[in-house]
C-alpha cells in the first residue's frame, strides 16, 4: 500500500539533501518540494537534488516547485550564469503596446522556453502567473511582478504565458488569490490590510483568477480584505476561501498557503498549518528548510485525504509531456521583449 502524503510542501537548505532531510522526507512524504537560489547551481547538481527528493518520498511524479517569474523573482538566473535571464512580467505589458501579436506570442514562446530550463532540472511547477492588479499607492512587493495595470491585458497576457508553461510540461500555481495587487505593505515582513469595498474587490481584483478558474493550482495572499473578513487574512479565512475564491472566483483546483514562514502570520508553525488547513486551503507551503519548524508543519498537516487529496491528483494528471517547439522563434522573442 501506498504510504500516505503529507499535507504540505517543504523546502530544503542547500545544493543537496542532507541525510537528515532525505530521512524526514521519507518519513513525512510532503506533496511537493520548492526551490529557492540557495539550493541551484547547476542544472545538473539541481537534477540530482530533484531525483533525490523523489527517491526520498518515492513517488516519481511528486512535484518539484518554483517561482520562476522573471526579473527580480527568478531562482534560476543571475548572478549564477548557468541559466539565462528572463524579464519581469511587467516586460510583456510593455511589449504588448508596442505590437500585441508579437508581444501575445512572446509570452507564449518565452514561457516554452523557461519551461525548456525547469525540466531539465526535474522542475515541474512554477509559482506563475501573478494575477495581481496594482493600484496606486500599493507597496512595491508586486509592481513589475504584474503584467500591467489593465485587468484585461493581464488576463489576456498571463493566460499566453501559462499555455507556453504547460507545453513544455510545467503546471502553473497563479497567485496570489484573491488579490495582492492594493496591499500597501510587504506580506513578508508584516500582515497588510486592504479596506477597498466588495464592489470595488470584484470590479478589479477578482476578475483575473476568476478568468483562469481552471489552473490546477492556486496560491493564497497572506492580506486581510476587510469587506471580507476582519479577523483573519485570506489564507486563514474560511469565509475567504469558501465563498470568495471557491464560490465568487469559482476556483476548484488544489489550494495551497503562501509560505507560512513569512512575518505576515504569526503564532507557532504548526496552529498555522492548522488554521490554513481548517480554512479550508488543501496543502500549506513552508519554504525555509529549517528542519525544527519543518517537523512541527508536519506532525500539525497530517496527511492529503478527501477533497484535498482528489484536487491534489486532478492536479498532477494535468501535467502533459513537453511538446516540441520553434527554440529560434523563442529565443528571437526574448530579445524582442529585452528590446523595449
Amino acid at each position: 500500500m501506498a504510504q500516505p502524503i503529507g499535507a504540505f510542501i517543504a523546502g530544503c537548505q542547500g545544493l543537496a539533501l542532507s541525510p537528515e532531510e532525505r530521512a524526514f522526507f521519507a518519513r513525512s512524504s510532503p506533496f511537493g518540494l520548492i526551490l529557492f537560489r540557495r539550493n541551484c547551481q547547476t542544472p545538473e547538481q539541481l537534477k540530482s537534488l530533484t531525483d533525490d527528493f523523489r527517491a526520498a518520498t518515492g513517488r516519481s511524479n511528486a512535484p518539484v516547485f518554483i517561482d520562476q517569474e522573471g526579473g527580480r523573482v527568478q531562482r534560476l538566473g543571475p548572478p549564477n550564469n548557468a541559466w539565462r535571464p528572463y524579464p519581469p512580467a511587467r516586460a510583456y505589458g510593455e511589449a504588448y503596446a508596442r505590437d500585441p501579436v508579437a508581444a501575445l506570442r512572446s509570452a507564449r514562446n518565452v514561457g516554452r522556453l523557461m519551461a525548456e530550463d525547469l525540466i531539465a532540472a526535474g522542475i515541474t511547477a512554477n509559482c506563475v502567473p501573478v494575477l495581481d492588479v496594482p493600484q496606486p499607492g500599493a507597496h512595491e512587493i508586486i509592481g513589475s511582478r504584474a503584467y500591467s495595470d489593465r485587468v484585461e491585458l493581464i488576463m489576456a497576457l498571463a493566460r499566453a504565458h501559462v499555455a507556453g508553461f504547460a507545453e513544455g510540461g510545467v503546471l502553473p500555481v497563479i497567485k496570489h488569490i484573491p488579490g495582492h495587487g492594493r496591499a500597501r505593505a510587504d506580506s513578508h515582513l508584516e500582515l497588510p490590510v486592504v479596506e477597498a469595498s466588495l464592489a470595488e474587490l470584484e470590479a478589479v481584483d477578482f476578475p483575473p483568477f476568476a478568468a483562469m478558474a481552471d489552473a490546477p493550482m492556486a496560491m493564497t495572499a497572506h492580506v486581510v480584505y476587510t469587506a471580507l473578513d476582519r479577523s483573519a487574512p485570506a489564507t486563514l479565512s474560511r469565509k475567504v476561501i469558501s465563498t470568495i475564491i471557491r464560490r465568487r472566483i469559482g476556483f476548484q483546483g488544489l489550494l495551497m498557503t503562501d509560505d507560512l514562514s513569512m512575518k505576515a502570520l504569526s503564532g507557532s508553525y504548526g496552529g498555522r498549518t492548522r488554521q490554513a488547513l481548517a480554512a479550508g486551503c488543501d496543502v500549506v507551503l513552508h519554504c525555509n528548510g529549517e528542519m525544527e519548524e519543518m517537523e512541527e508543519v508536519a506532525a500539525a498537516a497530517d496527511v492529503l485525504r478527501g477533497k484535498a487529496l482528489a484536487r491534489a491528483r486532478a492536479a498532477l494528471r494535468l501535467r502533459g509531456k513537453p511538446r516540441a517547439f520553434d527554440r529560434k522563434q523563442a529565443l528571437k522573442d526574448l530579445d524582442f521583449l529585452a528590446s523595449g
